[in-house]
């Protein structure tokens, strides 16, 4: 479940995005989100580029969205 404060990581290995996320009501298609390490760079994203698990269910590599970082 997307909750606001989650850190997300990109899941693909050559890119080194993190964001986190700020609001969402559950629901919505979009969680506002910005830059985990600065706190800038405002943004909305789709909640369907955001994943629980850096996995596929075949257990392959995703490379494209935004994993759940695990505290």
């Amino acid at each position: 479940m997307i909750q606001p404060g989650q850190t997300y990581r990109h899941c693909n290995p050559r890119e080194s995005i993190r964001i986190r996320i700020t609001a969402y009501r559950p629901g919505d298609a979009r969680a506002h989100v910005v830059d985990a390490v600065t706190g800038k760079r405002f943004r909305q994203i789709l909640v369907t580029h955001l994943y629980d698990s850096d996995r596929t269910k075949t257990g392959a590599r995703r490379r494209s969205g935004y994993a759940l970082e695990q505290p």
